[in-house]
């Protein structure tokens, strides 16, 4: 979950206190693919995409387009996995031809703007987002209004390597804001650009818009937007950049230092990033080219939904591979998932210790082996719930997302491994060293 407050996240915090997560178990692409008996079985390409199968789902919504070439709900869904795999153009494509068969195509709307957003090209998010009528896509649609010139200028070295001030409760890095004296920021994959109150107030921002954040720590959390003039980490400095600040109350690092903020995927996948548990670092390049490869390097495929939600195929024992989502700020724990996945897996759920919670029951488990590819963790502490709660990591997320997963991979599972992100390639790897 994110130390960031956008409207899809809340404090880690108040997520160890209250979240469940919805019950699901998705199948993955591989599985599909290589059991010609279960693809065979299933004709429907909404299963298909529901189970995590998204090539096998786009052959069948193209064979319903080739019967029927105004399928809107066809040319939706391969707009939808285009955008998950980052295929800019056919995204564009069918999500636009949706569009202009259905104009009240809210979803297809917000997909097709966030794939210029993706892209940087935000005057052409923009007036799609004003079409919505949904607050919070006005209020982004404000922001970018302000952004002039190019977003997201790089400049400085080709690749740097920041060293992390802490690793635990999650990792954290220095960075400054317009040209201000360096601060600690937490790094968390589901976060977007998100800083303090008071970071921002030091750095002269002028919010140009607001948007409810929803409720963390029992309170309503407002959530400021402007346009930041510079962001440097390390070595690279990256200019003009929407932003967002609130005054939601983030964990202090071990020393009581208060974090100016956190950042994690809308900036990652700018370049080819690595979070280097194991170095304890960040590393940034400029350009697509891979990672060094030492010991026990797999590569997983990556997908990316919303705006900043990192997906690849994970095990929770011999339960999988099958959809997982990637949520790095997880304090204490290595993965999230429900009690019946848990129990399907083989997985030892702690019935007698359940932690407080304001509604349901979120117990502590452990996992023998989970694994995501080659890179294997054992013994690894996560948490299980009992019921339904949409919109927090992993299974929580079916329904936000429209595909299965069975668990969120997080922080304690990475300690042993450098975890590279291609947005390019589409490509997730994970090494040990």
């Amino acid at each position: 979950m994110s130390f960031g407050t956008g409207p899809h996240s809340l404090n880690r915090r108040a997520f160890l206190r209250t979240a469940t997560l919805a019950v699901a178990a998705g199948t993955a692409a591989s599985l599909w693919e290589s059991t010609p008996s279960a693809a065979s079985a299933v004709k429907d390409p909404d299963l298909l995409f529901k189970a995590g199968s998204f090539a096998a789902a786009e052959r069948g919504y193209r064979h319903a387009l080739h019967n029927d070439p105004g399928d809107v709900h066809a040319l939706a869904q391969i707009g939808y996995i285009a955008l998950l795999s980052n295929r800019f153009a056919d995204a564009e494509k069918y999500l636009s031809k949706a569009i202009a068969a259905r104009p009240d195509d809210v979803t297809s709307a917000q997909r097709l703007a966030e794939c210029f957003v993706r892209q940087d090209r935000l005057p052409r998010a923009t007036p799609l987002l004003r079409g919505t009528g949904r607050p919070r896509d006005t209020a982004f649609a404000e922001l970018y209004s302000q952004v002039t010139g190019t977003p997201w200028r790089v400049r400085g070295a080709r690749s740097t390597r920041v060293p992390f001030v802490t690793l635990d409760p999650v990792p954290a890095v220095e960075a400054s804001v317009n040209g201000g004296r360096t601060r600690p920021f937490w790094l968390d994959t589901y976060a977007t650009l998100d800083l303090s109150l008071e970071a921002a107030e030091d750095a002269g921002l002028r919010a140009v818009a607001t948007v409810s954040g929803g409720v963390a720590n029992n309170r309503p959390i407002t959530i400021w937007l402007g346009v930041m003039d510079s962001f440097r980490i390390g070595d690279i400095e990256i200019r003009n950049i929407p932003v967002q600040w609130s005054d939601a109350k983030r964990p202090s690092l071990p020393d009581g230092t208060a974090a100016a903020g956190a950042f994690g995927t809308t900036l990652f996948y700018h370049f080819l990033t690595t979070m280097d548990y194991a170095g304890r670092a960040l590393i940034l390049r400029r350009g697509t080219a891979g990672p060094r490869r030492t010991r026990a390097t797999d590569r997983l495929p990556l997908w990316l939904a919303g705006d900043h939600y990192p997906c690849t195929l994970g095990s929770l024992g011999d339960y999988g591979p099958r959809m997982v989502t990637i949520d790095t700020g997880g304090i204490g724990t290595g993965f999230d998932t429900t009690v019946e996945i848990a129990e399907r897996a083989g997985l030892a759920v702690d019935y007698d210790r359940p932690l407080p919670q304001p509604a349901g029951k979120l117990y502590p488990v452990t996992a023998d082996r989970i694994g995501l590819g080659g890179a294997i963790g054992h013994g690894i502490p996560g948490h299980a719930v009992d019921k339904v709660f949409p919109g927090l990591p992993g299974p929580g997320q079916s329904a936000q997302f429209g595909f299965d997963l069975i668990a969120n991979f997080t922080h304690e599972f990475f300690k042993p491994f450098a975890v590279t992100f291609d947005y390019g390639a589409m490509h997730l790897s994970i090494t040990t060293k």
